[in-house]
């Protein structure tokens, strides 16, 4: 018998080995490389802008934090689990299935032991991260002076402190229960708790320590109970009605809340003495008694109290608590300030009622932002490759000594329209700016129906390019490209298209970005790492990217604003303006927090959405409060960005401040010129507008009894969404001359849509009126005024308004002549304004092409006070129509006579592309006789049917038909 000896197992080769762990450490290199490029693109951005401090404090922030979290979750659970296998029993019987156990066990328990600890190390540790803000909040916390109506404790609590000791108590909670569970895994294992016949067997130094973790988690649930009392004071509370504890939870919970801590403490302290004598019994006992308890104190308790004292009285047991509702939510949204005017509104229309209000009505707008922007388009875009925004935004500038209100926007570049043209180089190097700035007066039109700009044109031409230090050239907007590279040396040839020169063929003049707004590519490192970023060898490679170059991205204004102050929620209506010849986007900031005491919470996207922001997103939604703490502004050449401290007393911001020390300025430095063109915030006012439909009323009584609820209405134009508020200058009852405003009207609130009443309760207005003096705040700006309308006055709501416009014959045949042919109609904004003792309400009506290039363009005025309107071709006309035939005031449009029928298209500055849309014919002065033939035929019928006198009715009917068959016969031959 012959034997042969097992072979060698074959072990891997040298060489191998050497390969494997050669290509593992490139692949870390290369994965390493990829997140330093990440993070050093970051630092050059931040760096360039000035903020670099900013991602220092984040990166340093997370970087403590994660390590905070890493080892206050790894350092416990591996001492647990050393302590439970040194101390285990070195004799202990096991079974034969915790033998196989062990067996598996064993050879993985070193790499187990750390890696536990580990594993659930990195996962504490990014949690811990995620909450720096968190914890550095409440290392900077500030007192507000302000303490609440039931702890009697400074509201700088609630704000920086609650949410800090919340999350921290959460954190170890979450340590001692992985704790727990690891000493009870590692001493089943190794004989230390052993289960059987009935037994649980557990040795002293488990016993210990599985006694004093209990002990301390439940010291630490005494603490999360003692917090919890707290918490009421921002949770909903009387059956959810407000934001805070009512009388149940004040004297029911928050006591149950204090017994169980107290509670929970003691059975803490049995275990601790458990694990001294070693009797579980009383702990456990105390453990069941403490959750009995819990259920009692903390569900029935409160049930009974509701159930039997508070609901059948409800009304006097809880209006000390709704009483501290109204003051905190008013504190929160500042609308503690709030004028309120009782309002007796004049339904009917005298001539010379507006004499008084001339100011007012002189500074109407008619040009409707949200509709003007096709003909903006048409009239001033130039190339394809240009845009302006939708809609369009409103400013105001003094011209001639006197402040004119301005529909405004910037020509920004949009390279997704260069077609052919479309190549890295000219997407990169060539076409990388905007150019100027758009400006049309807001209450003034031509004879045709377009706006009447005050700035226009390329080059650009009117009152702001009048300046010699006018800067058109728009690098960073809201529609910019992904990133530009700009920069040469001098004496290099420009290779920057400036802007067009028009339909010669020539391509136009040439410019070099001259100044500071992004990051150097000029040499070969920092071109790979944003080669890298953008994932494009272009730049790497490319010889246009030269020693001076600069690369240009995150150019929207809202995005730089966030990457340099994270702490704001920005508002969602940036506008431009020019200031001291820049343009510059202003963009208003705000904190926000969830924790203000006895403050009524609301969805921030809910109080925000209307007709013109229909779905909008935020990290944090659900508030309570909310400072328009900051404004700033980006520089639309450089992009440099400015912080101002605008509400300089804003807890929040001071704290944020200590966060991130040096980056904000105080309002005091900013300019004269930028003091002019700041405004009331959109959303802001939104938000005190939501919390006012409620809120508007003083007593606990009225609010209890939601006697006098208001509701904002819907948009006439999209009955799916509510009216946005609007801006104008106006004169308020009370004030002593017009200011630049923003107003929301109220109607009554309805459970059902279709059943409301649309008649208006209340009228609110914010002076958006800044001053323009440099660094001084204007005294009344922000100033909310509220008419609150007498219920014996029934003044038609816009819904009813509308509902007028659209059904009143005269109006409906007019609307109907304007569609005839190829047309369609477009409602403008429906404005309010308190004039006239009353409420006059203002509609553009605008006509464009049903189909092809559409040009809105505003063609008649509708207007309406109490239960008469007028509808006619201009404002001023309407005003006199409907009072009396001389209102005593004017519109902007009072030189203008209109002109019927369309206007013709301004000349095309190059030949339409192949297959592009042909320029509309103009039509023939034939076709303008018909169609004014058959509105006088119109009017004429509609006054015989008044008076009565058929006859006259039945003629002016034959040439109504005659005209109209005219001129569908003219259309028919275009």
């Amino acid at each position: 018998m012959t034997t042969t000896s097992a072979p060698n197992t074959a072990t891997p080769s040298r060489s191998r080995r050497v390969i494997a762990i050669t290509l593992a450490v490139i692949a870390a290199l290369v994965v390493a490389f990829f997140v330093f490029a990440s993070l050093y693109a970051d630092w050059l951005w931040y760096e360039q802008l000035g903020f670099e401090s900013v991602l220092l404090t984040q990166w340093v922030a997370r970087v403590v934090m994660f390590v905070i979290g890493f080892l206050g979750m790894a350092v416990p659970v591996w001492l647990s689990i050393q302590l439970a296998y040194r101390l285990r029993p070195v004799y202990a019987r096991l079974s034969s299935q915790l033998d196989r156990y062990q067996e598996v066990v064993e050879p993985l328990r070193r790499l187990a032991m750390w890696g536990i600890p580990v594993f659930f190390g990195f996962f504490a540790g990014f949690a811990a991260s995620a909450q720096w803000e968190t914890t550095w909040l409440w290392l900077n916390g500030v007192a507000t002076d302000t303490t609440d109506p039931e702890f009697h404790l400074d509201t700088g609590f609630y704000l920086f402190a609650m949410p800090f000791w919340g999350a921290l108590v959460g954190f170890v909670s979450a340590v001692l229960l992985v704790c727990l569970l690891v000493t009870a895994l590692v001493s089943y294992l190794y004989g230390s708790v052993r289960i059987g016949q009935r037994e649980l067997r557990i040795s002293k130094s488990a016993r210990i320590q599985l006694a004093v973790i209990a002990g301390l988690y439940l010291l630490v649930q005494g603490v999360s109970l003692w917090l919890d009392r707290y918490k009421t004071l921002v949770e909903p509370g009387a059956g959810g009605r407000i934001t805070g504890p009512g009388y149940t939870e004040a004297n029911a919970i928050i006591q149950g809340q204090t017994i169980l801590a107290f509670a929970a403490v003691i059975v803490a302290i049995l275990f601790f003495v458990t694990a001294v004598i070693g009797r579980w019994r009383y702990p456990l006992i105390a453990t069941a008694l403490l959750v009995v308890s819990a259920i009692v104190l903390g569900v029935g308790y409160p049930w009974v109290v509701n159930t039997f004292q508070v609901q059948p009285n409800q009304d006097v047991y809880e209006r000390e608590y709704f009483q501290r509702n109204i003051d905190g939510t008013k504190a929160a949204y500042g609308i503690d300030g709030l004028e309120k005017t009782e309002f007796t509104a004049t339904t009917t229309a005298d001539a010379g009622q507006l004499r008084s209000d001339a100011a007012t009505t002189t500074q109407i707008r008619i040009m409707d932002p949200a509709v003007i922007g096709p003909t903006i388009r048409q009239l001033e875009q130039y190339r394809p490759y240009y845009q302006f925004g939708n809609p369009l935004d409103v400013d105001r500038y003094e011209i001639d000594g006197a402040m004119q209100d301005t529909i405004v926007s910037v020509r920004e570049l949009n390279v997704d329209q260069l077609g052919a043209g479309a190549s890295w180089v000219n997407e990169t190097l060539v076409y990388t700016h905007g150019y100027g700035m758009v400006a049309a007066a807001g209450n003034e039109r031509t004879v045709d129906g377009n706006p009447v700009f005050l700035e226009r044109g390329i080059p650009a031409t009117g009152f702001l390019s009048e300046n010699p230090d006018f800067q058109p050239r728009v690098y960073f907007g809201e529609k910019s490209p992904e990133y530009s590279i700009v920069g040469a040396p001098e004496g290099t040839p420009p290779i920057e298209l400036d802007y067009p020169s028009g339909s010669d063929g020539s391509a136009g003049p040439r410019t070099t970005f001259e100044g500071d707004g992004g990051p150097s590519v000029g040499n070969a490192f920092n071109r790979l790492i944003y080669a890298l970023k953008f994932q494009s060898e272009q730049i790497l490679f490319a010889d246009g990217v030269n020693e001076d170059s600069q690369i240009l991205y995150d150019r929207d204004p809202l995005s730089r604003v966030r990457k340099v102050a994270p702490y704001l929620e920005l508002d969602s209506d940036p506008y431009p303006t020019v200031v001291d010849g820049r343009i510059k986007w202003v963009v208003d900031g705000y904190t926000l927090s969830a924790n203000y005491p006895y403050s009524k919470t609301v969805p921030l996207s809910a109080a925000i959405a209307d007709s013109t922001n229909t779905q909008p997103r935020f990290a944090l939604d659900d508030i309570n409060y909310i400072r328009n703490s900051v404004k700033a502004t980006v520089d639309a050449y450089d992009g440099s960005v400015t912080l101002y401290a605008w509400e300089p007393e804003d807890p929040l911001l001071q704290a944020w401040q200590n966060v991130y020390p040096s980056t904000l300025e105080p309002f005091s430095e900013m300019s004269a010129d930028l003091m002019s063109h700041v405004r009331y915030p959109t959303d802001l006012f939104k938000v005190q507008r939501a919390m006012l439909q409620v809120y508007h009323v003083d007593d606990a009584q009225s609010f209890y009894e939601r006697d006098n609820a208001w509701a904002t209405p819907e948009d006439p134009q999209n009955p799916n969404a509510l009216q946005p508020p609007y801006y104008l200058t106006m004169q308020m009852p009370g004030q002593a001359s017009p200011s630049f405003s923003m107003f929301t009207t109220f109607i009554p609130s309805s459970s059902t849509g279709a059943e409301s009443r649309n008649v208006l309760m209340g009228y609110l207005a914010a002076d958006s009126n800044a001053g323009a003096e440099a660094g001084i705040k204007g005294e009344d700006y922000g100033k909310l005024r509220l008419l609150e309308i007498d219920a014996e006055t029934t003044v038609p709501g816009p819904g009813q308004v509308q509902n007028r416009f659209d059904s009143d014959p005269v109006v409906s045949q007019q609307i109907n002549v304007l569609t005839i042919g190829q047309s369609e109609v477009i409602n403008g904004n429906l404005l309010t304004l308190p004039v006239g003792g009353g409420l006059l309400y203002v509609q553009p009506v605008f006509v464009q092409a049903a189909e092809g290039t559409q040009l809105p363009q505003l063609r008649k005025v509708l207007v309406a006070f109490g239960d008469q309107i007028a509808f006619e071709d201009t404002l001023s006309e309407a005003l006199d129509v409907l009072f009396g035939g001389d209102s005593g005031a004017e519109g902007g449009d009072g030189e203008v006579t209109p002109t019927p029928g369309e206007t013709p298209q301004p000349e095309p500055t190059e030949p339409p592309e192949e297959g592009g849309t042909p320029d509309p014919e103009v039509p023939t002065d034939e076709y303008q006789a018909a169609l004014e033939e058959a509105q006088e035929a119109m009017m004429e019928r509609q006054e015989a049917l008044q008076a009565g006198d058929w006859a006259a009715y039945g003629e002016a009917d034959e040439r109504l038909t005659a005209a109209v068959e005219k001129l569908i016969e003219l259309g028919a031959q275009q």
